[in-house]
């Protein structure tokens, strides 16, 4: 048996090692394409010095290159300047909605495992229609009844992402108040609001936040719908969300217009999601 072990564990070793290099690999790349986004929307002029509100009608429509990287529009404005400063907005938005569903969520999921009882049923049951309605959805009604605007996006999204912080934290706090090191605290004498603060909520965190990480990439997809549909900021400032509406009517002769901004897009979600499994995955460990 000795012998039988000292063979598999060298075999186990060399599987296990090109999985952590892609691992490593996948971490990194993500984390760099979100970094080049966050410096988008906090210095565009580093990135782009030219102007996305204003163009050169004699250069409309001109293909990407090494002039204009993402082509022209139908104005003859540089469709990369126009996704960097689009970044400020987009991104804003997105930290707000998440931002808004974390911290109400959390507060409303430690209520209701704290308070439990009746407390715990009525919030339960709201969360659970929350759930079971998309939450897209959701968003699109509340922008609705909200207005324009990119505020009322971010508030939209927000509040749709409630619903899965609120049950992620009340799931949490239940089984962190049963943890032994808290009914010691508890047989201490440690009033509840310590125990609270001091052992349930820094303990409970983890999970929460790494689900924060996850929402990000898929409140940047929910954000940019919102503005194709137009309900983001007014023409002629531009979101990703409205930079592929507006190019959506030259598709066939222009695919750059809706293409390029698209993946954009799917690069900042796909990076945010990896990101978010790789902390979700490190806070379980």
């Amino acid at each position: 048996m000795p012998e039988v072990r000292e063979l598999v564990a060298p075999r186990r070793e060399k599987s296990q090692s090109p999985r952590r290099g892609r691992t490593g690999a996948g971490v990194v790349i993500s984390g760099a394409v979100l970094v080049l986004v966050l410096g988008w929307a906090v210095l565009p002029a580093l990135f782009s010095g030219g102007d996305p509100l204003t163009g050169v009608p004699s250069e409309k429509f001109q293909g990407p290159g090494p002039q204009h990287w993402f082509g022209t529009d139908n104005l003859g404005r540089d469709l990369y300047t126009r996704v960097v400063h689009a970044a400020a907005l987009s991104l804003t938005a997105t930290v707000l909605a998440v931002a808004i569903g974390l911290v109400a969520g959390s507060l409303l999921g430690v209520v209701s495992g704290v308070l439990g009882g009746t407390v715990d049923s009525i919030v339960m049951r709201c969360v659970d229609v929350l759930l079971s309605i998309p939450e897209l959805l959701v968003s699109l009604a509340l922008v609705t009844v909200l207005g324009f605007g990119t505020g009322n996006v971010a508030l939209a999204v927000g509040v749709a992402l409630i619903a899965r912080f609120a049950r992620l934290m009340r799931a949490e706090v239940l089984r962190v108040r049963q943890a032994p090191y808290v009914e010691a605290a508890r047989a201490c004498g440690v009033r509840w609001y310590g125990v609270l603060f001091r052992h349930v909520l820094r303990n409970a965190y983890g999970p929460v936040a790494a689900l924060a990480a996850v929402e990000f990439g898929l409140a940047v997809l929910a954000v940019s719908s919102l503005s194709f549909l137009g309900y983001g900021a007014a023409p002629p400032t531009p979101e990703w969300g409205s930079l592929i509406s507006e190019g959506r009517n030259y598709l066939a002769t222009a695919w750059w217009l809706t293409t390029l901004p698209g993946l954009v897009i799917v690069a900042v979600v796909l990076a945010a999601q990896r990101l978010g499994r790789a902390f979700a995955q490190e806070g379980l460990r």
